[in-house]
C-alpha cells in the first residue's frame, strides 16, 4: 500500500474513532488447544502452532512460547513502525528491522532448585531506514514506545486472571 493511501486511511480512521470512540475497542481472544503434542493456537482467522524443545517435553517443531513472545514485540516493532507511525508522523520509512531477545533458564520449568522460570534482560534492537534522518527516527522511536501495546505489556504488565478447571 502506498504511504499516501496509509496516512489517508489513518486520517480516516481516526476521524471515524473520534466520532465513534466504541468502534476503536476489542477484545482480541487466542485459544489454544493439545493437537499432535503441539500447541494449536487460533488468533482469529490465522492458525499458528507452538512447542517446546525435546528437553522440556516438547516436540521442538514450531517455536516456543517464548519465542513467539519476542516475535510478538519484534513483529510490532516492524509493522508498527512501517504501516502505521511512519505514515502518521510523516517520516518516510524504507524498511525496518527488528531483533528482540530475552535471558532464559530452563530448568525453572522443570522446577530445579536455584533457578526461576522468568524471563530477564528483555532486549529489542529496531533499525529504522529512512532518508529523513536521525531526528525524525527519534521521534518515531518516542512515539512506538508510548503506544506500542506489546511493549507497553512487557514493560507495565497488568494482572492477568487465570482459571483452571477440569475438564
Amino acid at each position: 500500500m502506498e504511504t499516501r493511501t496509509k496516512t489517508r486511511t489513518i486520517e480516516d480512521t481516526v476521524a471515524m474513532w473520534t466520532r465513534d470512540p466504541d468502534r476503536a475497542r476489542s477484545v482480541p481472544t487466542v485459544t489454544a488447544r493439545v493437537e499432535d503434542g503441539q500447541a494449536a493456537i487460533q488468533a482469529g482467522p490465522f492458525a499458528l502452532r507452538a512447542d517446546l524443545p525435546a528437553p522440556l517435553g516438547g516436540t521442538n517443531q514450531a517455536p516456543s512460547p517464548t519465542a513467539l513472545l519476542l516475535s510478538a514485540l519484534a513483529g510490532c516493532a516492524v509493522a508498527f513502525v512501517y504501516d502505521t507511525l511512519g505514515p502518521q508522523l510523516g517520516v518516510r520509512i524504507n524498511g525496518v528491522e527488528a531483533s528482540a531477545r530475552c535471558a532464559a533458564d530452563a530448568r525453572g520449568l522443570l522446577g530445579m532448585d536455584g533457578a526461576e522460570p522468568d524471563l530477564r534482560d528483555l532486549a529489542v534492537d529496531i533499525t529504522v531506514d529512512s532518508p529523513d534522518g536521525e531526528d525524525a527516527v527519534a521521534e518515531v522511536a518516542r512515539v512506538w514506545q508510548e503506544r506500542c501495546p506489546i511493549y507497553l505489556a512487557l514493560r507495565r504488565p497488568s494482572d492477568v486472571a487465570v482459571s483452571f478447571r477440569a475438564a
